[in-house]
């Protein structure tokens, strides 16, 4: 594989301390590799944290499966939607349990081994 960046354009925000600067103006800008992060599930794609984390945690999986598998090291998220992660929720279910039908923790340690792999492959 070779080395692509993971580019997108993060504005920066301002840390002028004028009045006229809203607060959340003057957060600190998302750098390049946390624009490539899949971001915090949307409160209306589950009623649970636990929920929205474990799929937040299927995205990390399905797109650095991706990544693994055609070889690419560019940025993969803009190709993948929160229907694709719900839609593989069969793959990854451990409970019949509605509101536990995963183990986040167990998600968790998958998405980070094959993020980890994508990012050994993409050094090389």
């Amino acid at each position: 594989m070779s080395a692509l960046p993971c580019a997108a354009l993060a504005q920066t925000p301002s840390t002028n301390p004028s009045g006229d600067t809203p607060f959340n103006a003057m957060a600190i800008a998302r750098d390049e590799a946390d624009a490539c992060r899949a971001p915090k599930a949307s409160a209306d794609l589950a009623e649970t944290a636990y929920l929205r984390n474990g799929y937040r945690a299927i995205l990390r999986i399905l797109i650095a499966e991706e990544a693994l598998a055609s070889e690419t090291c560019t940025c993969l998220l803009d190709q993948f939607t929160w229907d694709q992660a719900l839609d593989a929720l069969p793959r990854f279910q451990t409970s019949d349990n509605p509101r536990l039908p995963f183990k986040v923790l167990d998600l968790y340690a998958q998405a980070d081994a094959l993020e980890a792999q994508v990012v050994e492959a993409c050094a090389e």
